[in-house]
This record gives C-alpha cells, sequence and structure tokens, in this order.
C-alpha cells in the first residue's frame, strides 16, 4: 500500500496546521504524525468496517464530543481552527476525510483533554503509549509496543 510522504506530511501539514493555532511544538509535531502514522497508514481517509474518519481516524462520535464538550468552551481555539482550516460554523465530522489539517486539529484537540502533559518529543514509547491511552483507548487496536517504530519513524522524519 501507498500513502503521503511522511516527512512531507509532517512538515507540509502537521507542522504549519499546529503552529498556526499556538498548539506546534516537537512534541505535538512528533505525537500527532505518529498518529496519523498508525491509525491510517498515511493511506486510509475511511476506516474499513467502522466509522472512523480521515488521516487521523477519528470517529464522527468523538469529533462532535470534541466541539460540544470542549471546542465550545474554548472559542479562541476554536476560532483559530476555523480559521487555519477556512471553514465556519459547527463544522461535520466528514470534512476531517478532505481536509488534512482539520483532521489533525481535531486529533490535536483530543490529546488536548487528556490528564498528563505531552511526553518527550524524542521518546517514541512514551508517544506510542501516550496515544494508545488517550487516542486509541482501552478499547481501540493499537499497540503502544508494536506501534513504537511508527512513532519513531514519525521523529525520524
Amino acid at each position: 500500500m501507498t500513502g503521503l510522504n511522511l516527512s512531507q506530511f509532517k512538515s507540509l501539514i502537521v507542522r504549519p496546521a499546529l503552529e498556526a493555532v499556538s498548539l506546534g511544538g516537537d512534541k505535538s509535531v512528533n505525537l500527532l504524525t505518529g498518529t496519523c502514522v498508525v491509525e491510517s497508514g498515511l493511506a486510509w481517509l475511511q476506516q474499513l468496517n467502522g466509522p472512523a474518519l480521515g488521516i487521523a481516524q477519528m470517529e464522527p462520535a468523538t469529533h462532535n464530543d470534541c466541539w460540544a464538550n470542549y471546542l465550545r468552551y474554548q472559542p479562541d481555539i476554536a476560532n483559530r481552527i476555523l480559521a487555519t482550516c477556512c471553514l465556519s460554523g459547527l463544522p461535520d465530522a466528514g470534512i476531517m476525510v478532505w481536509n488534512l489539517r482539520y483532521a489533525v486539529l481535531m486529533a490535536r484537540v483530543k490529546y488536548l483533554r487528556a490528564p498528563e502533559p505531552l511526553p518527550s518529543a524524542t521518546d517514541a514509547a512514551a508517544l506510542s503509549a501516550y496515544h494508545k491511552r488517550y487516542y486509541n483507548t482501552e478499547l481501540g487496536q493499537a499497540n503502544a509496543s508494536t506501534n513504537t517504530s511508527l512513532f519513531q519513524q514519525a521523529i525520524n522524519a
């Protein structure tokens, strides 16, 4: 299977999107790049046999919850996301399929709600464990040990 070039995805999509909304830094960039590699292989925009959408494979229910229970109370962040992604109003989850920056930023919002700070930008095992705990969750199929190598690729890109 082929997908997006990892280095280009990191430098042209993830880093500029996060910086545009003042949620950047190497920790965020590596976490979000790794998340997208693990979740979609940088190839899938819709989950096979499931509801998840976009390069970060977020479920519409999670997307909607981020807006209803977090971004609604964080208008500054919400407005920066909308402006960066050339959107207005309350976006539909389906936008994550075609707007890569929006998909990345919604994944970042999911992580903003985690109670622990982001791990070190260069610790692939810690980034993978953080992804499993706060993004994929205990119910998800991700394996933090197996995915450490994918987070290392994201760090190295």
